[in-house]
Parts: C-alpha cells; structure tokens; sequence
C-alpha cells in the first residue's frame, strides 16, 4: 500500500484506543470476529469509530466529498420527485443519516421554493458529532426553517412522507466471504502479534449460506454480502405506512458486481481523499465501504413489500429531474454559474459519478398520477 498521510498524536491515541477495544472484543468472542462485526466497531464503536468520533469526514478537508457538498444542483433535483411524494401522500421528510446536514439545508431551501415543504423534516442519526453538525449546518443555512427539523435515534412508526439515504447503504457493515476449494469461506479478523489478520471459517449462518447459493463463482473470488443494508430496507417498509424511499448510491446490478475481473470484490476504504484496500490501517481514522448490490437490495425490498418506481444512474436521474432547469437560474457567466457547472460535470461525467452511482426508488400504498421524475429518461429496472 503506498504511503499515507500520518495522522497527529491525538488521532493516533484515538485509533489505538479502538484497536485495544476491537481486540478485546476478538478475545471475548474466542479469538476470532466475522468481518462484518468488526467492520460495525470500526465505523460505529460509541466514541471512536469513524462516524462517531470528532473527526471531519465530509468535504475537502475531510475524506471523502459526496453529491450534496459538491453542489446545491443535487438537492434541488432530488426535491422535484420528493415534492411529487409529498403531493400524493403529505406527511413529512425523513432523510436516514445526514452526514453533514447540507443536503437536508438545500432539499429544504428548494422544497420552500417549490412551495411543497413538509411540516417536520425528520433526522435518523445515530452519531451524536455528526448531529451537531447537521444542527450547525441547518441553522446558518436555514435558521427559518430549523424549528420543522426533528432528530430521531430509532425509526419511527407508521410514517407517512417521503424517505431519502443518499450514500446510506454502502456505509453499512457487510460480510466478506472466499470462495474456497469446496464451498464458501465467511472472512474474519483475528490478532497476532504485528495486529489485525485475516482468517477464514466455514459458514454456520443460514442467512449467508443463503444468499451465497445462487453464486457460481471460481475458487478463489472474493465478494461482499450486504445482509444488514437488505435488512435495512426491511425494516424500513415495516416502518413506513404509506410514502417511498429513494435511494442514491454508488454500486451495480449482479451481472457486474460478480464480474470476473471483480474478484476482488469492491471493499474500499477512504482516508484523507486517498483510496486504499486496507480495512486494517488506522481504525476509527478511515472510512470503510462497500458498492452496493442492487439486484440483492431490489430483491430484499420487493419481497418486503416495496413496489419498485425506478432505478438509473445519476446523471440520467438528474437530467430527468431537472438539473439543467435548476443551472439556468444562475446567471450565465457568473462565478456561481462557472462552480455549478464544474460541480455538474462531476455529478454526471461517466468518468466521475455519473455511471457508478445510481439511483433505486420504491414506494408503499403510493398512487402517482405520472411516473417519479428522474426515471422517465432511462429506467433500468429491467437489468436488476
């Protein structure tokens, strides 16, 4: 692995502290943890792990930089089918994980523009840091409008509205599984001497025994299992009583997430803007990913209950909901317009996140008169 920034000594103690706890939990679990758990401590351990501690994750200066902080050009696209949801239903807003609370900000500066605002804007998160953060972004950016915002540390019941995760799925812990000479091999974390190691075990969950079954891979393939973020989209419909969900992410449908030259699969982590394969190196300072499974997340919604509305890319999603209507209210020439401009071409290069995020919606008890916008370019519902 090439070389990484260093973090400073505040950081390190901070890593170190949970890599002390991740391996006593390796102890207490009789020396070895699937990788999923550790993946879980990683990211979520209260205090330390990467998206409930103090360090900054979005942005330039953080680790990563999503669609929302690249340009308001997302959330006001993303409000034309949020206010169609809306006029069907009423109810409210509920956005899972907000990171920083910018695309909450400009969903609702355009949603009041549109004259379509819900009367609460709910958050679900579960990271008290990025709470604040979210509280702090909402009241410079639209202090009129804070007092509709609403945090949540569990999901509601019979909730009616609209439901929004962007970049939700693929920050949810996942299994990692081999396959072997004779069957499927489930990757786990164990310590020795220089630190985190990988060792593998034979598969005892009926869950991801499975999945797995359907998959005629060679020995050898490396691949992810996303059982919580399917999950995830269970709970959600069991929690929703008449509304949709949409859901922007970065992934593929099964043909190409099991493509051959992916053997590896699509594990990634994120620090300090840098890309690297190493989930070990400095817990809690780095983000851990995964690209998402649509085929599986469709499967998992459907047979919950979910009717599915759409699934394209972003760059057909934004184009279909008006992003270049939403371009032309900047003044030609502009400083504003030149940034927007240079933010779009990123949000919709094929060569950038046009073609590898993509965007699923579902919906539950919901009649719309015409189809969501941002599908009716080029629906790929059929590839899933």
């Amino acid at each position: 692995m090439r070389s990484l920034p260093a973090p400073d000594a505040e950081q390190l103690s901070s890593s170190q502290a949970l890599t002390a706890l991740i391996r006593d939990e390796i102890t207490r679990a009789g020396g070895w943890l699937p990788f999923a758990d550790y993946m879980r401590l990683a990211l979520y351990a209260p205090g330390l792990g990467y998206y409930s501690a103090g360090s900054r994750k979005f942005g330039a200066a953080g680790d990563f930089i999503t669609a929302p902080e690249l340009s308001p050009l997302f959330a006001q696209s993303l409000a034309g089918p949020v206010a169609q949801v809306l006029a069907a239903c009423g109810g409210d807003v509920l956005e899972v994980g907000a990171g920083t609370g910018r695309l909450a900000a400009d969903l609702l500066q355009e949603l009041a523009q549109r004259d379509a605002l819900p009367a609460r804007y709910l958050i679900l998160e579960l990271s008290a840091d990025l709470a604040e953060r979210q509280r702090a972004t909402l009241q410079a950016a639209v202090p009129d409008l804070l007092d509709r915002v609403h945090w949540l540390s569990a999901l509601p019941t019979d909730f009616v509205g609209c439901v929004v995760g962007n970049e939700l799925l693929d920050a949810m812990p996942c299994e990692l599984v081999r396959r072997g000479e004779v069957d499927w091999q489930r990757r786990g974390v164990v310590w020795q001497e220089e630190g985190f190691a990988w060792a593998d075990r034979a598969i005892s969950d009926p869950a991801l025994a499975a999945a797995l079954v359907e998959l005629d891979l060679p020995v050898g393939y490396q691949t992810e299992v996303q059982l919580e973020a399917q999950g995830f989209v269970r709970a959600l419909e069991a929690a929703v009583k008449q509304g949709a969900l949409i859901l922007p992410d970065y992934g593929f449908v099964a043909s190409e997430y099991y493509h051959p030259q992916r053997h590896m699969g699509t594990l990634i982590c994120h620090y300090r803007h840098h890309s690297h394969d190493d989930p070990f190196h400095l817990p809690g300072l780095e983000d851990i990913t995964t690209h998402v499974d649509f085929s599986a997340i469709y499967r998992a919604a459907t047979e919950a209950g979910w009717q599915l509305e759409g699934f394209t890319s972003q760059a057909s999603f934004l184009l279909d909901a008006g992003v270049l209507d939403c371009l032309g209210r900047l003044e030609a020439g502009s400083n504003d317009y030149l940034k927007a401009t240079v933010a779009l071409n990123k949000l919709m290069s094929p060569a950038e996140m046009g073609e590898l995020f993509k965007v699923i919606a579902f919906s539950k008890q919901l009649a719309l008169p015409t189809l969501l916008a941002g599908f009716g370019r080029d629906d790929r519902s059929g590839a899933l």
